[in-house]
């Protein structure tokens, strides 16, 4: 299948049998009659691939896609799908109407169709069929939903579907604009479904913040938040500090959108948070344990800097759910709890002793 190539959509067989297609989507309730401007429109394409590739020769098969019905009597209602027309008739209908017509849309159609002969024309208009009264495109996402998302859970096939739509609609693009010059096969869009909807299985949950950034640039110096000052106050790097922004922005987006998606995960969060509080403070004691009130103050950095790495790298058994293995989830909820105002993880030996005095005299 092509899409804007010899029309709208074109089908291309094994055999080398071309199927040619328009796409007319109109107002709710529109009829098409003999003086339609758009099946005129494409009967001026088809004729002009039917005399290119050898007229009467050919393999061609042409087809109109439109939301609207033919007129009755009209000779559009002889080429629908369910008709078994007189194609004499609709040949003579036809030629009636270019023949009386004054629009100077379809006149250039009826010079084009008067260079054929009689065979040829009864020949090309046998090759016509018009499917009307096709889904109209804000049916389509219930039409896709209901006969090819039966195996995904209810509560999430319109998100599902929506996902696909997007990388659909983006494949596209880059095939019409040349960026991608492979085409899409069927194989590769029942993987891509595959893929999204092992997402929202029960031991899943979907990613869709992987490569997001917040609008604002990240500013690690001028940034105020309490997880922020965390960090600050152990030494760390400013590009250390900068992924850790985007770590807690895209957790906090993709907390708020499973919250849109399922609405009891709230309590889930909750006991999840309670978790990494839990491990964080099983680490705190073993790395803080040689702490005390005369410890020079590079040694306590040194030791927040470890229990930070290890809240970095050693956490990745500490999943919201068994398949949600996005690192980010992980690293972004410590932030979230860093920066509570009364923060339940912190990394700097005396961060939460310092916090205190501060408000004190404040």
């Amino acid at each position: 299948m092509f899409i804007e190539k010899d029309d709208d959509l074109e089908f291309e067989e094994v055999n080398g049998k071309k199927t040619l297609a328009s796409l007319k989507h109109k107002a709710a309730g529109d009829r098409m009659t003999n003086f339609s401007v758009d099946f005129w429109k494409s009967v001026n394409i088809w004729i002009q691939r039917y005399n290119r590739d050898g007229q009467m020769t050919c393999t061609h098969r042409y087809l109109l896609f439109t939301t609207a019905k033919p007129a009755e009597l009209s000779f559009l209602e002889q080429l629908t799908t369910t008709a078994d027309g007189d194609l004499a008739k609709v040949l003579m209908d036809m030629q009636e109407a270019l023949d009386t017509t004054t629009s100077k849309t379809i006149l250039p159609v009826k010079l084009l169709f008067d260079t054929l002969d009689a065979e040829q024309k009864l020949d090309f208009v046998s090759r016509i069929t018009v499917c009307e009264d096709s889904d109209r495109i804000q049916d389509l996402p219930k039409a896709i939903i209901t006969k090819h998302m039966r195996t995904i859970r209810g509560p999430h096939r319109s998100e599902v579907f929506s996902r696909l739509e997007g990388w659909w609609t983006n494949e596209v693009v880059k095939l019409l604009s040349g960026e991608r010059t492979n085409g899409l096969v069927s194989q590769e869009v029942s993987d891509k479904l595959g893929f999204i909807a092992d997402e929202y299985k029960i031991d899943n949950l979907p990613i869709t913040f992987r490569d997001a950034h917040p609008e604002q640039d990240p500013d690690p110096e001028n940034d105020n938040r309490l997880f922020v000052r965390q960090l600050h106050s152990i030494g760390l790097k400013t590009t250390q500090v900068r992924r850790a922004i985007v770590d807690y922005y895209r957790a906090f987006e993709q907390r708020a959108s499973w919250a849109r998606l399922e609405a009891d995960i709230g309590e889930e969060i909750e006991l999840y948070e309670d978790k990494l509080v839990d491990e964080w403070a099983r680490n705190k004691d073993i790395i803080h344990a040689k702490v005390n009130a005369e410890s020079a103050e590079e040694f306590m950095k040194g030791c927040g800097q470890s229990l930070y790495n290890w809240a970095e790298i050693n956490t990745t058994d500490l999943r919201i759910r068994p398949n949600v293995t996005e690192r980010y989830v992980v690293r972004g909820s410590f932030h979230m709890l860093a920066n509570e105002s009364a923060p339940r993880v912190h990394w700097h030996p005396l961060f939460l002793d310092r916090l205190k005095d501060s408000l004190d005299r404040a």
